[in-house]
């Protein structure tokens, strides 16, 4: 009896699924196509063994490239439902090989909230999709760290300290005589060669206050980085070079002053809390 009924259910599905999101997927008002991929993605998250895969899959993936925002933003939204939950990542690897690309260039976007919903998308499958990002992805999506609009830097600062900055510290590297620091040294010392790096020396404001969210400990951790500016230049492999030293100055001045005012730096929008 209880399969006779599922069976049905599942029959009813179908039909809804062929007779209504098929003939509307494509529809010409934008409203209606959202709609549709508003709930595909409910179906596929709630029903999985049914609907995840590729014969549902792809009509999200290909309205990743639909011309209206509200459309792009419900695919982002449902995949991020999806990626989100690791039971279900291992069975998106068609799917991710053949979207991925499209997805990483949509930060991109020139819609500010389909660009921001991207970035989140792009830290939940770094997170649950083993290796999906190459290094040349990675290194474009940082660079977003930069970018005036503050909702998707913020989203990329999430991005950097996660990929890059968040790493525990081995402890055969750990700075001499430094335990106490030892974390926050390390991470700093990342922060400054990803900055020299990226050859963006007047933005160092911008850089700081995106990761102001998710780095606040070591951004704030004021004596940690007055002592590896201080540091005994002999001690072997722990003295900073001038461009380093410089880098770290500007970020002290950068940190302090994201403590003192509270709000983002000219040019940036956005206004957030004191905290």
């Amino acid at each position: 009896q209880y399969e006779h009924k599922l069976l049905e259910v599942q029959n009813m599905m179908n039909a809804i699924f062929k007779g209504t999101f098929l003939n509307r997927y494509r529809d010409v008002i934008p409203e209606i196509r959202a709609t549709c991929i508003e709930e595909i993605g409910c179906w596929i998250k709630t029903y999985p063994d049914t609907f995840l895969n590729d014969s549902y899959l792809k009509y999200v993936g290909w309205m990743l490239y639909d011309k209206q925002a509200e459309v792009r933003l419900k695919c982002l939204l449902g995949l991020q439902g999806i990626y989100s939950r690791k039971e279900l990542v291992s069975r998106m690897d068609l799917f991710t090989n053949r979207f991925k690309d499209r997805i990483v260039s949509m930060p991109l976007d020139k819609d500010h909230e389909v660009a921001v919903q991207a970035m989140k998308l792009l830290m939940l499958m770094s997170q649950n999709c083993e290796d999906v990002l190459s290094a040349e992805d990675c290194e474009m999506l940082y660079q977003f760290v930069y970018t005036t609009h503050r909702p998707l830097a913020v989203a990329a600062g999430e991005f950097l300290y996660k990929r890059l900055l968040s790493h525990e510290v081995d402890k055969e590297v750990q700075p001499k005589g430094g335990g106490k620091f030892g974390a926050s040294t390390d991470q700093l010392k990342r922060l400054i060669h990803f900055f020299l790096e990226s050859e963006l020396h007047k933005h160092v404001a911008y850089l700081v206050d995106s990761l102001w969210d998710w780095a606040g400990k070591f951004l704030k951790d004021w004596e940690c980085m007055t002592t590896l500016l201080l540091k005994n230049a002999e001690e072997v492999g722990e003295a900073l070079s001038d461009a380093q030293e410089s880098a770290l100055i500007e970020i002290i001045l950068a940190t302090v002053r994201e403590a003192a005012e509270g709000h983002p730096p000219v040019g940036r929008g956005a206004a957030k809390k004191v905290s």
